[in-house]
């Protein structure tokens, strides 16, 4: 590489600052947690509320079933299903009570406890931005936006920002070293936007965010960790920094981040949700949470001191799905820095956090795969000594999350059974062979149970109509929705679609809990973020099972009344129209029909935000360029060939590192054929990113190019 032999004109990575990261013992109870001073007042009457009315509610809930299913006194089955119910109930009725303080919370003018008056940070803070072949138009227009808000409010001297690659995709991987390149000429970024990209990706984004803290942590006293479709505003970054600033013992801050972009019915659907319903969830558990909140893994303050000490996170032993490295490492990484001593918080009253949702249902299932199998590992977690009991409330929230599916499932298909055995099994009257003055009839109370299916219901719509109400209540939020109609409109809408979608992730979940506990990995793939749309063929193999099941709980449900049938409509034709359920609400058509329609607003669609509209333009005038593939770039940009060489890994050293094979063939391949531009695109990924790594065989490939 003759002409790429001069130093790239700015480094792209500053200077190291080490920071030992200790890996942390599940095992040994560290000293014991101080008393925090930025913990709310009260916080064991706001628990006691929360969790003793939803004991409440389920000990009732527990007194009807109990009812209904044992008229002529219980039996092992009856038992059986009453066990699951309240373990369902109980988990309804804590949402419900969480849902009732967010919404006083929320008309109270809560979740803004920590935040400052205005003014510029103390500090520098870095800006982390992971990556793992995703767009890298889509993540440099997001950063670009984000630095173009800092420098309207005079505060980019105190944000670096970072894009750390774990790409391992040949094509992406020089898309996005050429993208960083133009978005720091464009920002005037050098000194401040740094890029690396890690030659082996291991433990995933736990592993690529602890590689930053250990090389380049010490220079930060706090960091926040991006998504890749995730936009802040500059206002709600200085705020969060000043926050942190301002409580020494706040050691994580999660805000709330707000859907946005959904074009499909689906994404919009979720938008909506997180948008109306979700304040409600977020200030409540915010409200009796308290210092020992929960974190989703990005858009969140850190600081660094209590990451590098806590945060460093064990393998566990085994094998996967249950061992290895931790997959939901974001819950695991606050119980640790809870149990350091240090507070956890959210707040969920300030504004101006971002993100965006799967497109489709597919999408969803996919994402859902991985972190179900990452909550099933919490279970080794629980143990661990020294946790906050809310912290081990929290990883059992997220089993729960999961586990939740195949017990609905379980409730459902015995229901079902009963009422089979009760149509074509003849009873046995008199058990007692004839001393048994009255026969046993199998039956149950049928009014009781339409009373406890009425309240289980209540129960779960309650929290939605809890959103709405506070939603009216701000006439600015009630305009962005919609109005009042449109809102009314949206709910009705948002219910049915996803009434007829739960029983479709229901049995989805199920089936991906079964196969994590058969030893199944789910990998690791990146999200797709933008259209919904999946050829037919995958979506008929995704889904035909739940089309089968839909069909034959129908045909019992029948064989036994019509009002049974009835009843079960609703699981039933869920999982009957899984298919075109999917599809549909997959597609943009559908999307854009509910937005002319005036239905499934938001007020960061109708009016977005400055920095989320800067993103999305920035993002349309960047994709539409297609790149030229890896080889091509590096030939015919000299800068972009120097940057790249500059950050490769060092060579092999003969006789002690191991015998690259990808590397091996790949180079062969292009040293035999007769044109090697024209056969880079024969080479595999793997062979691809092995020349690309090793700077003798890329040098050789360019030569060789025309």
């Amino acid at each position: 590489m003759n002409d790429a032999a001069a130093l790239p004109s700015a480094p792209t990575l500053p200077p190291e600052a080490p920071l030992a990261m200790p890996t942390q013992s599940l095992r040994h109870k560290p000293p014991g947690m101080r008393r925090l001073p930025s913990a709310p007042r009260l916080m064991g009457l706001r628990r006691f509320l929360v969790i003793g009315s939803a004991i409440v509610l389920t000990a009732f809930g527990a007194r009807e079933m109990y009812r209904v299913l044992a008229v002529n006194g219980p039996t092992p089955l009856a038992i059986f299903i009453l066990a699951v119910f309240v373990l369902l109930f109980a988990w309804i009725a804590l949402s419900c009570t969480s849902a009732i303080a967010g919404f006083v919370s929320v008309i109270g003018g809560g979740g803004k406890r920590l935040i400052q008056a205005d003014g510029l940070p103390a500090t520098r803070t870095a800006l982390l931005m992971p990556s793992y072949n995703e767009s890298p138009a889509r993540i440099m227009a997001g950063l670009e936006a984000i630095d173009a808000d800092l420098h309207r409010l005079g505060a980019t001297q105190f944000f670096d920002i970072f894009i750390l690659s774990d790409t391992t995709d040949p094509e992406i991987w020089i898309e996005e070293e050429a993208a960083y390149l133009a978005l720091r000429a464009r920002t005037n970024g050098a000194g401040r936007i740094f890029y690396r990209h890690r030659a082996k990706n291991t433990a995933r984004k736990a592993g690529n965010i602890a590689d930053w803290v250990t090389r380049f942590g010490g220079a930060y006293p706090q960091f926040l960790i991006l998504d890749a479709d995730s936009v802040m505003s500059a206002e709600t970054l200085v705020r969060l920094v000043r926050a942190m600033e301002s409580h020494p013992d706040v050691g994580l801050i999660q805000t709330l981040p707000i859907i946005t972009g959904g074009t499909t019915l689906f994404a919009r659907m979720q938008q909506f949700a997180g948008r109306v319903y979700g304040p409600v969830i977020a200030h409540g558990i915010a409200w009796w949470h308290g210092a020992e909140g929960n974190y989703w893994g990005h858009n969140a303050l850190i600081r660094t001191v209590a990451f590098a000490e806590q945060a460093g996170l064990p393998e566990l032993p085994g094998r996967k799905p249950f061992g290895g490295h931790i997959m939901s490492h974001d819950f695991v990484e606050a119980a640790l820095i809870r149990r350091g001593g240090w507070a956890v918080h959210m707040l969920p009253g300030l504004v101006g956090s971002y993100e965006e949702s799967p497109p489709s249902l597919i999408d969803l299932s996919i994402r859902d795969r991985r972190w179900c199998q990452g909550n099933l590992q919490h279970g080794a977690i629980l143990p661990a000594r020294g946790l906050h009991w809310v912290s081990r409330l929290h990883l059992l929230t997220g089993i729960g999350s999961y586990i939740t599916a195949p017990l609905w499932l379980l409730f459902l298909l015995c229901g079902i059974l009963i009422a089979l055995q009760a149509r074509f099994i003849s009873p046995d009257y008199f058990p007692q062979a004839g001393k048994a003055l009255f026969p046993s009839w199998p039956v149950i109370d049928p009014v009781r149970a339409m009373w406890v299916f009425a309240g289980t219901m209540g129960l779960l719509l309650l929290p939605k109509l809890l959103g709405i109400a506070a939603v009216l209540f701000r006439r600015e939020t009630r305009r962005g929705c919609g109005g009042l109609f449109g809102l009314i409109g949206s709910l009705i809408v948002e219910t049915i679609v996803a009434g007829l979608i739960a029983p479709v992730v229901m049995l989805t979940q199920s089936i991906d809990v079964v196969a994590i506990l058969l030893g199944r990995d789910s990998g690791w793939h990146a999200q797709r973020r933008d259209d919904g749309v999946i050829p037919l063929r995958d979506v008929l193999r995704q889904y035909r099972n739940h089309t089968l099941l839909g069909l034959l709980l129908a045909a019992a449900a029948a064989s036994v009344s019509i009002s049974l049938a009835l009843w079960m409509l609703p699981v039933v034709l869920g999982l009957a129209l899984a298919v075109p359920l999917a599809v549909l609400t997959g597609r943009r058509s559908a999307g854009n029909a509910c937005r002319r329609l005036g239905l499934l607003l938001t007020p960061e669609e109708r009016a977005p935000p400055d920095v989320l509209a800067r993103a999305v333009r920035l993002f349309k005038a960047t994709s539409a360029v297609q790149p030229q593939d890896s080889l091509t770039q590096l030939q015919t940009q000299p800068e972009l060939r120097a940057v790249h060489a500059a950050m490769l890994p060092p060579p092999r050293r003969p006789g002690i590192d191991p015998i690259n094979l990808p590397l091996l063939v790949g180079s062969t391949k292009l040293a035999e054929a007769p044109a090697p531009a024209a056969a880079w695109s024969s080479l595999s990924p793997a062979e691809k990113m092995a020349v690309l790594s090793d700077r003798a065989a890329l040098e050789r490939a360019i030569e060789a190019a025309p």
